[in-house]
């Protein structure tokens, strides 16, 4: 028998639906301050259904897109857990908004990159450490380009 959406999830049940073992579970709980899974006596955890979707944003997050912990961390502190769970639940990751930015221009576009080689033109995907890599890049030089529009903006003396 099938649980309803809105019921309550045992750890061996979130661990099954979210395809990880139960202690990576407990051992993001001590790094994610925002799953907060209800605990009844003998210390049994059930998840509730935004629990598990935040579950799943974090296993995107860390899996797929090859964000580090303190990324994620980060990405919940600035964004909140609501925008964890539409990650997870969509795979989109919000365009890059670079911070101090004027709200004339803020949404920058990924320019097109060199053309990928074959195996990634047949999946049609990047793997994750590229991935990650390629978005540490980005943020590096979007703070280059933040810095450079600042000092552009000062009177020169």
């Amino acid at each position: 028998m099938e649980k309803s959406p809105d019921a309550f999830r045992t750890i061996s049940e979130a661990a099954d639906e979210l395809d990880l073992p139960q202690h990576v579970l407990r051992f993001w709980e001590t790094r994610f301050s925002q799953i907060k899974p209800l605990k009844r006596g003998g210390g049994r955890r059930y998840y509730r259904p935004d629990d598990v979707q935040l579950l799943r944003g974090i296993r995107y997050l860390l899996y797929d897109e090859g964000f580090t912990i303190k990324g994620v961390q980060k990405i919940l502190k600035e964004n909140g857990a609501r925008h964890v769970i539409t990650i997870g639940e969509t795979g989109a990751i919000e365009p890059v908004v670079p911070v101090g930015g004027n709200g004339d221009n803020d949404v920058i576009e990924a320019p097109q990159l060199a053309a990928p080689d074959a195996q990634t033109q047949q999946s049609g995907k990047i793997d994750t450490y590229s991935r990650a890599r390629l978005n540490e890049a980005l943020h590096e030089l979007l703070e280059c380009k933040r810095i450079l529009d600042k000092a552009t903006e000062e009177p020169l003396n």
